[in-house]
């Protein structure tokens, strides 16, 4: 049984949606943190929309604060609890993916998904093992979790666009060209590396402007 993931949105400045962009929030955010980012690009993509739903499950003792899944090394919780909880969490997000497609009318090529931190272990594990690839994939500040599996799995490559920050303490910058390796070894053509010098966990402008240029290439403006 998947969960509905509430979502907050921001709709096409043209008025007509013709494609979307799907954000992720991180561990301890939620929905509003990244909506923000809607601003800055909608100018430059004028028929898109802009979603950002709440992860599944809230963080006990941290009011507005959602988690996609548990992490050990934070909460205390066991691998198994983590793995489980992944597990639905990646079936929530594809329900509200395909409903997404179905009230706007999408096609999967007209939707980007857009992760931040835990956001983008999301977007990196839900992407490839979805039937029809997506328009593309940014992935900020994140990791390819289970990446010996990743060939067996992949059913689909959409490009990608991994971006990390070089002074990252949260997730370790070398994330960045291991998940490219990986990707590359799964046979991904597309796959396309920014580093934000001087950058801790968070987006810079620079990265946030080759993302831009991203997105418009793979959605078509």
């Amino acid at each position: 049984m998947t969960r509905v993931l509430q979502s907050q949105r921001r709709e096409p400045t043209s008025g007509e949606v013709r494609s979307a962009v799907v954000f992720l929030h991180g561990y301890g955010a939620n929905g509003a943190d990244l909506l923000g980012l809607a601003d800055p690009l909608s100018e430059h993509l004028p028929d898109t929309l802009f979603v950002s739903p709440d992860a599944p499950e809230r963080i006990d003792g941290m009011p507005g604060a959602f988690q996609w899944f548990p992490i050990p090394w934070i909460d205390g919780s066991s691998e198994e609890e983590a793995e489980r909880g992944m597990r639905a969490a990646v079936e929530d997000l594809n329900a509200y993916l395909d409903a997404l497609m179905v009230d706007e009318d999408l096609m999967p090529e007209q939707v980007a998904l857009f992760g931040f931190s835990q956001g983008t272990m999301m977007a990196l594990h839900v992407a490839p093992r979805r039937e029809d690839a997506l328009a593309g994939v940014v992935a900020f500040s994140g990791r390819l979790l289970n990446p010996e599996v990743l060939t067996d799995e992949a059913v689909s490559r959409p490009p990608i666009l991994l971006v990390h920050g070089d002074q990252d303490d949260v997730v370790p910058p070398q994330s960045l060209p291991q998940a490219a390796e990986a990707l590359q070894e799964a046979g991904w053509k597309d796959v396309f590396a920014h580093v934000m010098k001087g950058t801790a966990h968070g987006i810079a402008p620079d990265g946030l402007s080759i993302s831009l240029a991203f997105l418009r290439d793979k959605l078509g403006f």
